[in-house]
């Protein structure tokens, strides 16, 4: 028996973690992420600062932010490591719940430790303390059960022993992982007992690749046997799972197409053959319109969110029918698919073996290679650099694309941007797309780069961010520098909220609440010529982002046009510190939709009519809106 602290105690149980995939053996938990408040800096913050060699401690300077470069690390680690992060109760806590509910909604998996108030109660309140009339045991770490993949209140040391055991057991579990929270009431974590020297032994965590049932894989086997044309959607399981090569070999076997959603973007590199991008509301058109006529679409990984099925509307084939390779069970029965339950690298693989000697039709085929030829002149048109006096966002993700060549990383995660780089981006490896749109959180960028060149130091990582993010977080670029971690961060500066700006004037609306700019007199009317900006506007507001990154420490380079920006990103590749590139864009060129649709009802009933329009051409695209409740 060891005499330690609860704190003490967990800080050494999590350092001798370890997990093994595929016979490879690393520590599960590489390091912590913290600020300290008056709710750990005592318990936690003793117990790593005296662990200091086994369990490395990063200062943060936002705790939401910590959270997403926990999250941005696990993903680029394909789910096989997870960091901590520790905060204090009251602020300190909740501001975790928005990374939280991130992880959680993305199934990566992160480890959280907030501070809770005393379990004794001898001092009640406490600052920052809850209190709730009807209920005595609630604290605002209670916030956290919903958007927690597992939660427990750790108020005696000798709980720890099964929570600990808990934690780790869902955060190395694929189907169940995501955000884990143990919520530690400040006088438990420095309450000292005689922790069982068995808990403190390393452990090795195995995660089992899960091989599908058999009679799973000969229905399935049997419906891409009749299928004439057949569609692989391509989730990010696929590449957690590491199954892009199974991926290829499976889809150049049968010359079955590839299109993958946002998480899956790089499954298949994208200049194979059999490769048509981006799927669903922010679809390629070669993607679209093969997803539309697909009578079989075999998801992969996917958990078929409102984007990739562009809001039921993208399969329209009226005998369209489901095979989902999934490890968890929620999605593998989703749109009265034929289930297969199992680990997508080796489902693919038997199911390879059960379709041996299938191949679609040569119609298909050449369906197949006309719209991706199609799509190909089209993007290339797009991603052209253009004219005028501002950059378009289109010519600045291809040249951001071209710096990264075969190794680098974009990283994004809300706005306009992701809707762009899900459609122009050229994948060259299955990392090489690391966008955040399951919970599209503003924000997320420049800490979700940080964790993701963490986890390859080796790799250029660019971080796209928009100014509307940008004001959201900048504050952990300051971490960035202090730790010495070498992003490029690409601030693209539309003086507002572009993504939802083009929605609203689609919607009827005039891209209302939008703008960053003065408030307009009550006698300044909406300007007709130019859509959405009211009459006798001064301008943007006198805001430069630019001397605001210089101000938290990055170098900054401000360009105005393309030569220079390609310049600016080629001599920041192989950068030691964080370098932010400032550049104006077009907030009016945006990427069209290809025929697909996203569900945002305009009103019913409204004054304008524009929003009128927009409302019966709503009412007429809803009814193309299908469940898929049709079995085989």
């Amino acid at each position: 028996m060891s005499r330690l602290t609860t704190a003490q105690a967990l800080i050494r149980f999590l350092s001798v973690q370890e997990i093994e995939v595929d016979g490879e053996r690393r520590r599960l938990f590489p390091g912590c992420l913290g600020i300290f408040g008056h709710g750990n800096v005592a318990g936690i913050g003793q117990a790593l600062q005296q662990e200091a060699e086994s369990m490395p401690f990063v200062q943060a300077r936002n705790e939401q932010a910590m959270v997403h470069t926990a999250v941005g690390f696990a993903r680029q680690m394909n789910r096989h490591q997870a960091m901590i992060c520790t905060s204090s109760v009251g602020p300190g806590a909740t501001n975790m719940i928005t990374g939280a509910a991130l992880a959680t909604i993305n199934r990566l998996p992160v480890l959280l430790l907030p501070g809770d108030t005393f379990a004794g109660r001898a001092p009640h309140p406490v600052l920052q303390q809850l209190e709730v009339e009807r209920d005595g045991t609630v604290s605002v770490n209670d916030a956290f059960r919903p958007v927690s993949a597992y939660f427990d209140r750790i108020e005696r040391p000798e709980q720890l022993y099964s929570a600990a055991m808990e934690a780790v057991r869902v955060l190395t579990d694929p189907a169940l992982t995501g955000a884990v929270t143990l919520a530690l009431p400040e006088d438990v974590q420095s309450e000292a007992f005689e922790c069982d020297d068995a808990f403190l032994e390393p452990r090795l965590w195995r995660l089992h690749r899960r091989p599908p049932a058999p009679d799973a894989i000969d229905e399935a086997a049997t419906s891409i046997r009749e299928a004439r044309t057949p569609v692989v959607v391509a989730g990010g399981g696929v590449i957690y799972s590491e199954a892009t090569a199974a991926l290829a070999e499976f889809c150049e076997a049968t010359g079955i197409p590839v299109v993958e959603t946002q998480a899956g973007r790089g499954s298949l590199r994208s200049d194979h053959e059999l490769s048509l991008g981006a799927v669903g509301a922010t679809g390629t058109l070669a993607a679209n319109r093969i997803a539309r006529e697909a009578d079989l679409v075999i998801g992969i990984g996917t958990r078929y969110s409102d984007f990739t099925t562009a809001s039921n509307t993208a399969f329209e084939n009226p005998l369209v029918r489901f095979v989902n390779l999934n490890v968890a069970g929620l999605d593998a029965f989703k749109r009265s698919a034929v289930p297969v339950l199992g680990d997508a690298r080796e489902s693919l693989e038997a199911l390879g073996r059960a379709i041996d000697g299938y191949r679609v039709t040569e119609e298909w085929s050449g369906r197949i290679r006309g719209e991706r030829d199609e799509w190909i002149a089209i993007s290339d048109e797009i991603r052209a650099d253009g004219e005028g006096t501002l950059l378009k966002q289109a010519a600045v993700i291809a040249a951001v694309n071209d710096a990264a060549g075969e190794d680098g990383i974009v990283v994004c995660a809300a706005g306009s941007m992701p809707g762009d780089l899900h459609k122009l981006w050229r994948a060259t490896h299955p990392k090489a797309y690391h966008v955040e749109y399951g919970y599209s959180c503003m924000g997320y960028e420049i800490p979700g780069a940080m964790g993701v060149k963490l986890a390859a130091p080796e790799r250029p990582v660019f971080a796209m961010v928009g100014d509307g993010s940008w004001l959201m977080l900048p504050g952990e670029l300051v971490t960035a520098v202090a730790e010495g971690i070498g992003i490029v961060i690409v601030l693209l500066d539309n003086h507002g909220y572009a993504s939802i700006g083009a929605l609203s004037r689609s919607l009827g609306q005039s891209g209302f609440g939008t703008h960053y700019r003065a408030r307009p007199s009550r006698e300044q009317v909406v300007d007709s010529g130019s859509g959405d900006r009211p009459a006798g506007d001064s301008g943007p507001l006198p805001v430069d982002l630019a001397t605001n990154a210089e101000s938290l420490g990055a170098e900054v380079i401000r360009v105005g046009d393309m030569a220079e920006l390609r310049a600016a990103l080629e001599s920041s590749l192989g950068t030691d510190h964080p370098i932010v590139i400032h550049a104006e864009t077009d907030r009016y060129q945006g990427v069209p939709d290809f025929e697909s649709w996203w569900d945002v009802p305009p009103a019913e009933i409204a004054r304008d009519r524009a929003v009128t329009e927009a409302r019966a051409e709503y009412d007429e695209r809803r009814l193309k809106q299908r469940l898929h409740l049709e079995g085989k």
